[in-house]
């Protein structure tokens, strides 16, 4: 996969694309990330990419010519344009696993990222732009936005994470929050292990991580919790009678 990220701050992905899972894709060639300067593309002389808003409000707006030169240098807007363009925004579609997984099987992104109080909105008009939003908060600019989109996506591409399992166990992902994690020593400063960890008996181990991650579900996301009753035909019966146990509970607290 190719990314293209367009920013006016092009040295913030630096650190970020060159560590960690997303460095080691890009090493091994399952990734490729550019990064452009929309500067670069302004005709101003000074390299100018933002004005004040027509109708007057607080701050700048991103302005449409470096914009438009930009997407076009990299084919957005053309007949033959194949990449998905992403425009980071707050009114955007919120960031889930079902956005995340469609944009892991495309073949190129072309992503915009945003700055002071948005962009000239024929940016959007012209190119179509899907715009997509992290959550329901206001940051400086896109571009911590588009880093988030860009790890989620590059840890769902093939032979990304090495376990081709490791995404559906993951937290949120599985549809419940993750069960505790613990490693060696197995009693530090008095606090221990839980014993069923230690048993080697694979079936009590996972009814235990299952069992915890209801719990931990239930306590701090009950709208997944919510969503994860809806969807307990695949479990066996040992699974759905600890599921039993957590829904009582669960109801309890609604009434």
């Amino acid at each position: 996969m190719k990314i293209t990220v367009l920013t006016l701050f092009p040295g913030m992905f630096a650190p970020v694309t060159a560590e960690s899972i997303i460095g080691r894709a890009r090493e091994k060639g399952l990734l490729e990330i550019e990064v452009a300067d929309i500067r670069a593309y302004s005709a101003d002389r000074h390299h100018k990419a933002d004005d004040y808003p027509f109708g007057g409000g607080a701050g700048m707006v991103m302005t449409p010519q470096p914009l438009f030169d930009a997407l076009e240098h990299f084919g957005a807007g053309g007949p033959e344009c194949a990449k998905r363009l992403i425009y980071m925004s707050p009114k955007g579609r919120l960031l889930d696993r079902r956005m995340i997984e469609g944009l892991a099987a495309e073949g190129e992104l072309l992503i915009l990222c945003g700055h002071y109080e948005g962009i000239d909105e024929r940016v959007l008009e012209r190119f179509g732009m899907d715009e997509v939003s992290v959550g329901d908060f206001i940051l400086t600019g896109g571009e911590l936005p588009a880093m988030i989109l860009i790890d989620a996506v590059a840890r769902m591409l093939p032979e990304v994470l090495g376990n081709p399992l490791a995404h559906a166990e993951e937290s949120i992902y599985s549809g419940l929050l993750e069960y505790p994690q613990y490693t060696q020593p197995r009693d530090f400063r008095g606090m221990k292990v839980p014993e069923t960890l230690l048993s080697g008996n694979h079936r009590l181990i996972h009814l235990w991580k299952f069992e915890e991650s209801l719990r931990l579900t239930l306590e701090r996301r009950p709208d997944l919790f919510l969503l994860f009753l809806e969807n307990r035909d695949s479990l066996d019966k040992d699974e759905k009678n600890i599921l039993e146990k957590y829904e009582k509970k669960f109801l309890s607290k609604k009434h």
